[in-house]
């Protein structure tokens, strides 16, 4: 009997061409987490058995790049743009086979753009920069990680304040928690104590209360460097 590969193919239809790819896919009983950061970025291992690897689907024929956090309507002249800028421009490219976090970092810059020039929600975008600043740190690259991590603060600020998290997957007290972290690590502490702040004023009507005992732990760490 074979042994069970980690990776599997997933069929795909791509929602602007209409194109059939596969793109890979990880099964679970090969994910383990083995710590979450401050920022709940996972980690897993071996590293190669990351999920976020292969979060990004990305259409060998046109290059249109996305995931499921993707609305399936595209506003008005959108698709037109996309064409324009993206398909008019692709050299068709294969991101179906197992990827590093090189290539992974290559389908999430696409799918940021994409989803740009889509007017995808502030959180979608958002947390694929977060996701990027990760791949980088894993890459030990953290002149890029704070790139992207700034890119991610100003999204989420975005989503904050439009509220367009409103019936994703993201509650606003998680919006809050990243947003008092990602700034604490990007140096501007004045902004994180406010958030933080905001959490914890907030923790009653939440309903992940693990992110708020998470962001009362991480308060009473930081708190005397902040007000300092």
């Amino acid at each position: 009997m074979t042994a069970l590969d980690a990776l599997f193919d997933k069929k795909c239809d791509c929602p602007l061409c209409g194109n059939s790819f596969t793109s890979k896919k990880l099964r679970s009983r090969f994910i383990k987490l083995i710590r979450t950061d401050t920022d709940l970025c996972p980690v897993y291992s071996p590293t190669e058995n990351n999920p976020l690897l292969y979060h990004i689907l990305v259409c060998p024929a046109c290059g249109y790049s996305f995931s499921d956090d993707f609305s399936s309507f595209f506003p008005p002249d959108t698709k037109e743009a996309i064409q324009e800028k993206v398909c008019s421009q692709w050299k068709p490219h294969s991101f179906s086979d197992k990827r590093s976090a090189e290539d992974a970092i290559k389908t999430y810059k696409l799918a940021v753009y994409c989803a740009s020039l889509k007017k995808e929600k502030h959180i979608v975008q958002a947390g694929m920069y977060l996701k990027i600043a990760w791949l980088y740190r894993e890459l030990e690259n953290t002149e890029q990680e704070q790139r992207f991590m700034k890119l991610a603060i100003q999204e989420y600020e975005e989503a904050y304040m439009t509220q367009d998290y409103q019936g994703t997957q993201v509650s606003e007290i998680r919006v809050l928690y990243l947003l008092a972290e990602l700034s604490y690590r990007a140096g501007n502490k004045k902004e994180s104590g406010r958030y933080f702040s905001k959490v914890i004023e907030g923790q009653r009507r939440a309903t992940e209360t693990r992110i708020v005992e998470i962001a009362k732990e991480r308060w009473q760490d930081i708190r005397q460097d902040i007000n300092g």
